[in-house]
């Protein structure tokens, strides 16, 4: 089933599709772009990656090493970025004095002028449409695990309108760097070097790693993560205008040879259900996983990652994207169907009779006495 499709992988500062630039996975070069709230720069690997642009490598020798081969990773999200001063200050005073963002929290002077609160700088997905009758049996366990054993942090609502699932940036990156991270650039004949491209590791420059130490921050990734799982810490930390950072995130438990994702002790074979709601019929809905970096306060939106499927017969040999796939991906948001009907009021599948918490149990079972420093024994409990 999975040959019928091809990713493509695509970036951009928003979700307007015509802001987004096809990503050149696996490659060392990375992908850039500047606007007035921050410079990005951007790598994307895919283990087995069989996807555009055509003749992409299958993989990056980013997954050869430490800590990704151990983990086998099967996915990065590398990250350069320096965040700028909005020109226009979204913060509120109010009548005592006190300066607010659009929630009504307190955000202390220094914060507002000097960068973006380490509480407020989200990365994520969401979707700006309904899934809830498209999530497979399992879907709920599956949640319960990522958050249970992956990412405590995470927080969101996949029943909503627009469903959304973000974590604070700080606790789900799994490595930070405060300064320029290295920059590996391809090798050319003849000469010395690494070959994939932003390589991110937890840490510092001279500089960052004395501002880390005088904030309390774990030098470990892991225990920063859970450090960061507190609001007040969370607090003290500032994404500092004008100060570049590096940052990665990378798991082994999406698939995107297979389509599947693969937790400890739970399988779920997604393309089954993405092959059953007709990707041709309903092309703004059920092809796309989106990352996102915002701004939890202000809204403002950072960086767009779409991973995209697209049925192969939309493709052309150059790899270029026929017009009625083009048309589709630029389609306003919103339900329609195939005809420009409304969809139906999406409802919750029933579950075909997948017992949840017996799942749940049997995957706490398969990690008990696991340190989150050790791999788990991978699971092969496929939910049908």
């Amino acid at each position: 089933m999975a040959e019928k499709y091809i990713i493509r992988v695509t970036a951009g500062p928003d979700y307007d599709m015509d802001c987004q630039q096809e990503v050149p996975v696996n490659s060392p070069r990375p992908l850039k772009f500047s606007t007035d709230l921050m410079d990005i720069e951007l790598n994307v690997r895919v283990q087995h990656y069989r996807g555009l642009p055509r003749n992409s490598p299958s993989t990056s020798p980013y997954f050869d090493r430490e800590p990704h081969k151990y983990n086998n990773d099967q996915y990065s999200i590398s990250l350069k970025f320096t965040p700028k001063k909005p020109q226009e200050d979204m913060t509120t005073l109010t009548e005592g004095g006190e300066r607010v963002d659009d929630e009504g929290e307190e955000v202390p002077d220094d914060v507002a002028t000097r960068g973006i609160s380490g509480n407020d700088l989200q990365f994520g997905n969401d979707f700006d449409h309904p899934i809830r009758d498209r999530l497979p049996p399992g879907f709920g366990t599956a949640m319960n695990i990522v958050k249970w054993w992956i990412d405590p942090g995470l927080e969101g609502d996949a029943y909503a309108d627009k469903p959304y699932l973000y974590g604070a940036a700080l606790s789900s990156f799994n490595a930070v760097h405060v300064g320029p991270p290295k920059e590996e650039e391809e090798k050319k004949d003849g000469e010395e070097g690494g070959e994939v491209g932003i390589w991110v590791e937890e840490g510092g420059d001279q500089a960052g790693l004395e501002w880390r130490s005088e904030l309390g921050v774990p030098e470990d990734a892991k225990r920063r993560m859970k450090w960061a799982l507190d609001k007040a810490n969370k607090e003290k930390w500032v994404w500092e205008y004008g100060r570049t950072y590096g940052a990665d995130f990378y798991n082994p438990y999406i698939d995107f040879k297979d389509y599947a994702l693969r937790l400890p002790g739970f399988n779920l074979p997604i393309m089954k259900y993405w092959d059953g709601q007709g990707l041709r019929n309903h092309p703004k809905h059920s092809h796309q996983l989106r990352y996102v970096l915002r701004n939890r306060s202000t809204g403002h939106v950072y960086l767009v990652v779409l991973f995209t499927l697209h049925l192969a017969e939309d493709i052309n040999e150059d790899g270029s994207l026929k017009p009625a796939a083009i048309e589709a991906l630029r389609t306003s948001s919103g339900a329609e169907g195939e005809k420009g009907e409304p969809l139906a009021d999406p409802k919750p599948k029933d579950n075909g009779g997948f017992d949840e918490d017996k799942a749940l149990e049997e995957a706490k079972k398969k990690l008990e006495g696991v340190s989150l420093d050790e791999k788990p024994d991978g699971g092969n409990d496929d939910v049908d």
